[in-house]
């Protein structure tokens, strides 16, 4: 128990750490975001390129399970997966054991309240309890990524409770 509060510290202090206002340079002339040289042989050796990624895309994210919901919503300053999401998570399991060769991120949220730190360790905290649920039903452990934004993505602006309920969440991304 010590390790894993020691681990979520170490999460915490590590992700706060990664906001920065740096300015990036500018891409080298000859490289491109696809990994293939556009200038002559020889030039950017010894430099990485990047390809780009959409993370989290309509269309990648369309071929799991039709017509089942991707999103459990949870209590204030809680972790635990309510009952009425058993169903869901269920059919999830379901088509992930099916299809071991797809996989899942498990995407943990919170509302504003709450220090950074803390938000983010309460995102991972929902995650987990949405992945263990999960293997439990069937799917792989390895088939599932669980991750947390703590508050950096509500789903829904604003400082009522209703908006409040809306952020407290995990979505379930097909990649």
């Amino acid at each position: 128990m010590m390790k894993r509060t020691a681990m979520v510290a170490l999460l915490a202090t590590v992700m706060a750490g990664c906001g920065s206002n740096v300015k990036l340079d500018p891409p080298i002339e000859g490289t491109s975001t696809t990994g293939a040289s556009t200038g002559t042989a020889g030039q950017g050796a010894g430099q990485s390129t990047v390809t780009q990624v959409q993370a989290g895309s309509s269309s990648t994210d369309a071929q799991g399970p039709v017509g089942v919901g991707r999103i459990i919503y949870f209590d204030y300053d809680s972790f635990s997966v309510k009952p009425d999401y058993q169903g869901l998570v269920d059919q999830h399991a379901r088509f992930l054991q099916a299809n071991r060769a797809r996989g899942v991120a498990v995407e943990g949220h919170t509302d504003e309240r709450g220090s950074r730190e803390y938000n983010l360790a309460l995102g991972q905290k929902r995650a987990e309890a949405v992945r263990r649920a999960l293997t439990l039903v069937g799917a792989a452990d390895a088939q599932i990524e669980a991750v947390s934004f703590g508050e950096e993505k509500p789903a829904v602006a604003g400082s009522s409770e209703d908006a409040y309920s809306q952020n407290r969440r995990v979505e379930i991304r097909y990649r």
